[in-house]
């Protein structure tokens, strides 16, 4: 029997409302992850990629249709429910990384987990985990000022996998981050995928990270389509 789908978007729409002026932000958008996968969404700008990813994550509700994550209806949820099945199993990744300032490395890291009141044993053992995984055990008592814009997007992987989540969503992970780094953070989310059963989901405008992932979706003015992945070169050759 098939294992069901870590992720299944069932003719999802977002409708936001500007006085009289309705605007679709998604249109009838549905796939399925299974377990393991990744899944990069690629469009520009005002596309919908930000609006879908936050209906995924259950930050925002979807105007009609269904999110299912591991089984569990998003949408159904009332915002202090989908907070907590959200911390428990949902990682997030930002382009800005959005660690708090005035704590360090190890102290980020363990937020969720301090979150859910667990044991202090617990909270450092898989805090020195996730710091040595992502090669940052030397940077644990560091600040994010004191930190490269690399190290801090690998401490804010970190804290996303803390919680040991089924899924991962990523909003332009490598955006804000040079060629060779961008480089590094898709491959640590590649290795984290292939040892475990970790599923992602990325949106970013960049084909260099759609290559990272297994499967690539387009999406423009909020439809979703299928799409090729240009190399370098290919998107040079295209603009000429």
């Amino acid at each position: 029997m098939q294992a069901p789908p870590i992720l299944d978007v069932r003719s999802v729409s977002k409708v936001y409302r500007r006085g009289r002026v309705e605007v679709a932000a998604l249109r009838d958008v549905s796939f399925r992850l299974t377990s393991g996968s990744t899944l990069a969404i690629m469009g520009p700008s005002g596309s919908g990629k930000t609006t879908l990813l936050n209906v995924l994550a259950g930050l925002d509700r979807p105007t009609g249709g269904e999110v299912l994550v591991d089984g569990q209806r998003l949408d159904r949820l009332d915002a202090e429910a989908a907070t907590a099945f959200r911390r428990r199993h949902v990682g997030f990744v930002f382009q800005f990384f959005n660690l708090l300032p005035t704590m360090s490395a190890r102290d980020n890291v363990a937020l969720p987990l301090l979150a859910e009141r667990l044991p202090r044993r617990e909270v450092e053992r898989r805090t020195a985990e996730l710091l040595e995984a992502v090669g940052l055990s030397h940077r644990a008592a560091h600040r994010p000022d004191e930190m490269s814009g690399g190290e801090q997007q690998r401490v804010a992987i970190a804290r996303a996998l803390v919680m040991r989540p089924r899924l991962l969503l990523a909003d332009e992970p490598t955006g804000n981050l040079d060629t060779a780094t961008g480089e590094e953070i898709l491959a640590l989310l590649t290795q984290t995928v292939a040892s475990s059963d970790l599923s992602i989901v990325m949106v970013t405008h960049s084909s260099a990270a759609a290559r990272a992932a297994r499967e690539v979706l387009s999406i423009r003015d909020g439809v979703l389509g299928s799409t090729r992945v240009l190399s370098d070169e290919q998107q040079r050759s295209e603009v000429r």
